[in-house]
């Protein structure tokens, strides 16, 4: 049987470490850390003496990485990633990094995002003569970095990514140097950091702490950092658009210990709790999370409403992928799985579950069936998040807008679907406003339909400035401090 979480998930997993006896070591740390964006596959690739190695698998980053393996990758840099596909079959073959051999050497390159015009490309190179060795689009990026006539490499990067649409954070890695990118509008999280005088990028500050790394700050929106013997270069090439980060990032999917986009996801989604109880209060004896996601805000929940906070939900850590399902019928076997209810906080009890977000509205059904059968005299959802209504282009495996409860059902109808007594999601604008963000820089197409970037395929949009035309001049803008060998 196929285990099939009811959630949006996010892509994949970025890390860099440059001038670091051990950077293969703590690039494998840093995907520990990042597990979260991603099971699928991990990977790992490192440079010694200008030869470029790479160990990638399938599965998580403790299967994949042995002593064995780690040791075939010596040096003083390296590049890891944990994938999740949005784009691309799940098999070997896309697990990244990518690496290639062109005219000016090797490069390997780990991606985090989504180009919505990659297949356009994709198809233009194959007509010119080129040959993919993957189905992702990440390796689209290295086919304009090969066809570059630009001297160095990060002017051969900004060529290449002023080609492409959609949403990336990137590390490219050359016999060299280390490359990392953030699309103009930022939709990724990047953050870059120095462990032993060695900078560290990575997708999310949780990496810094495990590997006793300073936290820096983020790359910005549309940054290219240069990385090197001379230190971290700064080029701002792309011209300047109003960024739009994903919000989903602080509804779900960054660890709650990472600092993004300026403050700890912790506080964000326990003050999304706060507002959701002042929007949709309900006279109630006790506030249960859906864990892991709706733990901090149903504390913010409980706390605002005075109504005791139990984990009335407790939740299996060590299920896989799949399993076998047993021959007599076991009622919402898959849930039970995950889930069971601790029957005793339940049994007689007027119960509010608080979770992030519904997607096709299975599994919440299925939690408000067990809370019921374990005794709850009433049932209330409540959602930290607006409807979902439109699907993600930008990284973000998501349903078909057909797929999505909140897309082909009204709030009335979703109720009824899921059997709860009173269902509410926090209104969008109540949501921003949680935000410390005074400008509201976020996206939030998922919830309105309101896409930064056109999802379109094919060739480059005229209304896209930040990614059409020439390739733009790389100016330098900041020096940080030097690595060490």
């Amino acid at each position: 049987m196929w285990v099939e979480s009811d959630k949006f998930h996010d892509e994949c997993g970025v890390v860099g470490i440059f001038g670091h006896a051990e950077a293969s070591n703590l690039a494998y740390l840093g995907l520990y850390s990042l597990q979260h964006r991603g099971q699928e596959s991990a990977g790992i690739a490192s440079v010694d003496e200008g030869d470029v190695k790479v160990e990638v698998g399938m599965g998580l980053v403790a299967d994949v990485f042995t002593s064995a393996r780690l040791e075939r990758l010596p040096g003083n840099m390296a590049i890891g990633h944990n994938r999740y596909s949005t784009t691309g079959e799940s098999h070997v073959k896309n697990a990244q990094p990518c690496v290639i051999k062109y005219s000016h050497g090797s490069l390997a390159l780990a991606h985090n995002g989504n180009l919505v015009n990659a297949d356009g490309i994709r198809e233009q190179l194959v007509e010119a003569g080129s040959i993919f060795q993957s189905t992702n689009d990440s390796e689209v990026v290295l086919h304009l970095i090969a066809q570059s006539q630009a001297e160095s490499l990060v002017e051969r990067v900004t060529e290449a990514l002023s080609q492409v649409q959609g949403a990336y954070s990137l590390v490219l890695m050359s016999e060299n140097e280390i490359i990392a990118a953030r699309d103009p509008h930022g939709f990724r999280p990047l953050v870059l950091g120095e462990v032993d005088g060695a900078p560290v990028v990575s997708s999310e500050s949780c990496v810094m702490d495990l590997i006793g790394a300073k936290y820096i700050r983020e790359v910005k929106p549309g940054e290219i950092l240069r990385i090197n013997d001379k230190g971290v270069t700064s080029y701002s090439p792309f011209p300047s658009v109003e960024p739009k980060k994903c919000i989903f990032e602080h509804i779900y999917f960054a660890r709650p210990d990472s600092v993004l986009f300026g403050e700890y996801v912790y506080n964000v989604r326990k003050r999304m709790g706060k507002t959701l109880s002042e929007q949709a209060p309900v006279d109630a004896d006790i506030v249960v999370p859906v864990p892991d996601s709706g733990n901090l805000s149903a504390l913010g929940y409980a706390e605002a409403s005075g109504i005791p906070f139990e984990m009335a939900l407790i939740r299996n850590h060590y299920v896989g992928r799949t399993f076998i399902e047993p021959q007599s019928q076991i009622r919402h076997f898959g849930v039970r799985v995950k889930l069971n209810a601790v029957k005793e906080l339940i049994v007689g009890k007027r119960v509010i579950i608080i979770d992030d977000s519904i997607v096709r509205g299975t599994t919440s059904r299925k939690i408000v069936k067990m809370m019921r059968e374990a005794g709850a005299t009433e049932v209330h959802v409540r959602i930290s998040s607006p409807p979902s209504l439109y699907s993600c282009f930008y990284g973000i495996d998501t349903p078909t807008s057909e797929e999505l409860i909140a897309s082909t059902h009204n709030l009335e109808e979703t109720r009824k679907f899921l059997t709860a007594d009173t269902l509410e999601y926090l209104d969008l604008n109540r949501m921003l406003e949680v935000m410390q963000d005074d400008n509201k820089h976020f996206c939030t197409a998922c919830f309105s339909g309101d896409y930064p970037v056109t999802p379109h395929q094919g060739e480059p949009s005229n209304q896209l400035p930040l990614f059409g035309g020439e390739a733009t001049s790389v100016p330098e803008e900041e020096s940080l401090p030097k690595p060490v060998s």
